[in-house]
């Protein structure tokens, strides 16, 4: 995937990577998702974390998404490091967590606030945070994603130890200026990371529905009289989780193309982030309804570790746990098409 250029497909075209649409990347995610879930969730936080390279200075940029053969770049959330500002740079401290495909990255970015003269420095009266790319080798990989699902995506923690990281191999986390200012770039990263996981999920229901589909006319089911597809239940459940999911992906692909459509044309509001935020979340949750559908029609040819439905069940009650798939997003979309009062940066 690497070789192929995947991981690129949001670095800006002019450094080198593909700065594909966003409704062309959303279906790219899609199709690796019906394949395995961890590793469209791998391509997903890697690809869209290179979207930093567009508020970074190109020749920077390049070095560190292009030059290096394979480079995947792996990431931590919340900013628990702590970097001190010394000579031509930062020595960068701290644990990091939810590092997805650490092991496969060619880097990390570790993640914290910086400290200069004992002080914490402000940004916009606020502590400055900022990622730091650290070179894998210099990190410390902790064995820690110990799950039921996603196993794959290998989400370790990490820890740098008084690691030197030079100014330009560094970015603000939330200021940094667009340098290349694309309309990829121009829609918020919160929502990319949402429209791909969004679609991780739906690819995985799809492939669960072709998966139950096979295994409802081969079984029959103990004490039934005839195979699991001629049951009028099941054939609700079939014609449900279909809905379910065309509607589902419809919704997220008009959203996303509504976002991109606002994006080339320089005029995202928040009507448009609000729809996508609903989208994606709405997607994740009708994926997770989805697969229980059908893995409770299954019976216990699906209680197996190996059997695809197992997997997948345990794959999408993971996923909606993450941040992307909060039910509380529902409240945070009802109140503003209420015309309440909400914290826009969740939007």
């Amino acid at each position: 995937m690497a070789d192929a250029g995947l991981f690129h497909m949001a670095v800006p075209r002019a450094i080198g990577g593909g700065e594909v649409d966003l409704p062309t990347y959303v279906q790219v995610i899609e199709e690796i998702g019906k394949a395995d879930a961890s590793t469209g969730w791998c391509l997903n936080q890697g690809a869209i974390f290179g979207t930093y390279a567009a508020r970074m200075p190109r020749e920077v940029a390049r070095k560190i998404w292009i030059d290096v053969p394979r480079a995947v770049v792996a990431n931590t959330p919340a900013p628990t490091a702590k970097a001190i500002v010394v000579p031509s740079g930062y020595r960068v401290t701290g644990r990091q967590g939810f590092s997805t495909g650490c092991r496969h990255a060619a880097w990390v970015a570790a993640h914290a606030q910086i400290t200069e003269n004992g002080q914490v420095r402000l940004d916009a009266g606020q502590p400055e945070q900022r990622y730091f790319f650290v070179p894998v080798a210099e990190a410390e990989l902790l064995d820690t994603w110990h799950t039921r699902g996603m196993r794959g995506t290998g989400t370790h923690h990490f820890a740098v130890n008084d690691v030197f990281v030079p100014t330009a191999r560094t970015v603000l986390s939330q200021t940094a200026p667009l340098i290349e200012n694309a309309p990829l770039y121009r829609v918020p990263r919160t929502l990319l990371f949402a429209s791909g996981d969004a679609a991780v999920a739906l690819g995985m229901a799809r492939t669960c529905l072709e998966t139950f589909g096979e295994l409802a006319g081969a079984k029959t089911p103990r004490a039934m009289p005839a195979l699991l597809r001629d049951q009028p239940m099941v054939q609700m459940t079939v014609g449900q989780a279909e809905a379910a999911l065309r509607s589902g992906r419809a919704f997220l692909l008009e959203a996303v193309r509504e976002i991109w459509a606002a994006s080339v044309n320089g005029a995202i509001a928040l009507d448009h982030r609000a729809n996508l935020r609903l989208a994606a979340t709405h997607g994740i949750r009708l994926a997770a309804q989805i697969i229980d559908s059908v893995y409770n029609a299954s019976g216990a040819t699906a209680a197996y570790d190996d059997h695809l439905l197992q997997r997948h069940f345990q794959d999408i009650h993971v996923i909606t746990q993450h941040l992307q798939g909060r039910l509380a997003h529902y409240e945070l979309i009802g109140r503003y098409w209420l015309g309440l009062k909400i914290d826009e940066a969740r939007l």
